[in-house]
């Protein structure tokens, strides 16, 4: 059976978050706009610096909790890559969606709707709720994809 977009895109994202250095949590985030993919990025340390995964977790040593404190962090995250690299090239992300495989952060929310993302769809937690009233109230479609997680049969979509 022929995959939906949706569906398509978060398969994608899948893949794409194979390639983040965090130690933590991997993610992977997508942007498309009229069915075609602009830009894609992965949680791991800037161009040019060391990654988690060669000198260990500050935020693990610290004990930092999910969700809190994001500048004690080498990586930047997905959502903010995508972008990012979309920038890096000279590609607008202005009405497009951005694909994610967890629900973005505050950081993330707010660089989202300043680039002018105008839906989101995502499918893990995180433990940020400025980030969903936020996009809320900037009139951001959010999406809870909650599909098989590679090989999808559907999508149940769900507003939050």
């Amino acid at each position: 059976m022929r995959p939906s977009w949706d569906e398509y895109f978060m398969s994608i994202v899948e893949l794409v978050k194979t390639r983040s250095t965090c130690l933590r949590r991997q993610v992977g985030a997508l942007i498309v706009k009229d069915k075609r993919i602009l830009a894609t990025g992965y949680n791991g340390a800037p161009v040019g610096c060391k990654h988690c995964l060669d000198l260990g977790c500050i935020r693990e040593e610290l004990k930092v909790p999910s969700g809190q404190r994001h500048e004690i962090c080498r990586a930047t995250h997905a959502e903010q890559n995508a972008i990012a690299q979309a920038a890096y090239s000279g590609i607008s992300v202005k009405d497009g969606t951005l694909y994610v495989t967890t629900q973005p952060c505050v950081l993330c929310a707010k660089l989202a709707i300043n680039a002018g993302i105008t839906k989101i769809v995502f499918r893990g937690d995180y433990p940020d709720e400025l980030a969903m009233e936020l996009l809320k109230e900037a009139g951001v479609r959010v999406l809870k994809y909650e599909g098989p997680q590679i090989e999808g049969s559907f999508f149940s979509g769900s507003e939050v």
